[in-house]
């Protein structure tokens, strides 16, 4: 059955739910732009060492996510339902079950991360400092991901401001630890890009304890751990089944991102830095986008859930639309002030600072030029998993990213004598053909098969 609602109604029902998101993507996003910036004030050496680190830390967390982000939908679609109860409490647990499993694994990986980095092409010394922070960092994944499965299962419900909140909460206490270890200060030990690794730990364990406390209380019907150690494996399997290709999907974007560090990384410390400063301010954006996409993935899966085909279609208008308005700001803003948005990141007194500025405003115009291809593609990718199509999206995704962007990337980079420069063109294009690809996707395949499965019941 449709429920009619106009477009000004649907905009206003995803700011609403969709503004709480962004803050807290903000907000997670401000705990590593604190190490970035205290870092690049504290040593560059430092600073691109926890830029290396950092590329497979996400990488790996993101590909973990995507357990996590699979529970959303799933939640959304039985909130609708008057016995989802269960259901609710059966994906979310499993959800935990399976990042549990997956962080144990990728955390052998990160605590043994010096030969993998040396591997790939990078400095002794680069890689020495990397798996230092890495080594301590690495533990943070088991409630990073505990966090990711949580926010999930809050969001769904529309729960999106305690997350906002708790998250905010855990950005100041990694600022607070930050400044005290990293520098030593008040009579702390100095403990540099050690210090900045403990603080993110604390933090992911801060976090996941407040929402594992406020889930509890506010919806004690759901009993998510009481008894979390018995297994449900039909649940198990409907999560992993629809989180795998998600899973996949982050692997090949982030990957592209990282392999684009590895990459810069292979042209000395002064790019590596402006690449990862520039990369910070990208990210920064994008996080907006992803907000807006998490939003529609909730809004998307309760349509779903009520089979209303012109709800989810008139909802992903609005969705696309809105993202098209802020990339276009935030194009603008880019362009206009590159130079002071990278000052952030620097000492200034740093006597290296005028070569980072140099090929990091390049780099800023280059964000500036993937931000509308960036953002169809994660709203297009938030409105196939909000009706649980994420299997065909992973192939177009991975196609886009690798042979098509990372390519061009070496291609433009190295090939052709472009640096870092041309290393950031290759990921426009590879996020256009994505973008392209995945709306194609969505509004003429997926959304279609919807409304004849909506008109055939």
């Amino acid at each position: 059955m449709s429920t009619s609602m106009s477009y000004t109604g649907h905009a206003r029902a995803l700011l609403t739910l969709g503004v709480p998101l962004i803050g807290g993507h903000l907000a997670q996003f401000a705990i590593q732009v604190t190490d970035t910036i205290m870092l690049g004030w504290y040593d560059v050496e430092a600073l691109a060492a926890v830029v290396l680190a950092g590329s497979l830390f996400f990488t790996l967390f993101l590909m973990g996510s995507g357990f996590a982000f699979a529970v959303m939908p799933m939640v959304a679609a039985a909130s609708e339902n008057d016995f989802g109860d269960a259901q609710i409490r059966r994906v979310t647990r499993m959800g935990l079950w399976i990042s549990l499993i997956y962080s144990g694994l990728a955390l052998l990986l990160m605590v043994y991360s010096e030969p993998l980095l040396l591997m790939i092409g990078q400095a002794p010394d680069l890689a020495s400092d990397a798996a230092v922070y890495l080594s301590i960092a690495s533990w943070g994944i088991v409630p990073a991901l505990g966090v990711m499965v949580l926010k999930s299962y809050l969001n769904a419900l529309e729960r999106t401001q305690v997350v906002l909140w708790v998250t905010i909460l855990s950005a100041v206490i990694n600022g607070l630890v930050n400044y005290l270890l990293i520098f030593g200060s008040f009579g702390f030990p100095e403990l540099g890009i050690r210090g900045a690794a403990i603080a993110s730990v604390a933090v992911h364990v801060t976090t996941v304890v407040g929402l594992a406390i406020y889930a509890v209380r506010s919806f004690p019907q759901h009993t998510i751990f009481v008894r979390f150690w018995r297994p449900d494996w039909v649940a198990f399997g409907q999560v992993f089944r629809l989180g795998w290709p998600i899973s996949l999907t982050n692997l090949s974007e982030v990957g592209l991102f990282a392999a684009s560090a590895v990459m810069v990384g292979w042209l000395g410390v002064i790019p590596l830095a402006a690449h990862g400063i520039a990369l910070q301010l990208a990210s920064a954006t994008f996080l907006v986008h992803l907000g807006l996409s998490n939003a529609t993935t909730i809004r998307a899966g309760k349509a779903l859930g009520r089979g209303d085909a012109a709800h989810l279609k008139r909802g992903g208008e609005v969705a696309v639309v809105m993202s098209i308005l802020f990339a276009a700001i935030t194009i603008v803003i880019f362009l206009i002030w590159p130079e002071p948005l990278l000052g952030l990141f620097l000492d200034p007194a740093d006597p290296r600072k005028p070569e980072i500025l140099a090929i990091g405003v390049g780099l800023v115009v280059m964000a500036a030029l993937f931000q509308l291809a960036d953002g169809a593609q994660i709203m297009a990718h938030g409105l196939l998993r909000g009706v649980q199509d994420t299997r065909v999206p992973m192939v177009l995704s991975a196609l886009a990213y690798w042979p098509i962007g990372m390519g061009s990337s070496y291609l433009l980079g190295f090939v052709w004598g472009f640096g870092a420069i041309g290393v950031w063109a290759g990921l426009v294009i590879g996020l256009m053909v994505a973008g392209i690809l995945l709306m194609y996707r969505f509004w003429a395949l997926t959304l279609p098969a919807v409304t004849a499965s909506e008109s055939a019941r």
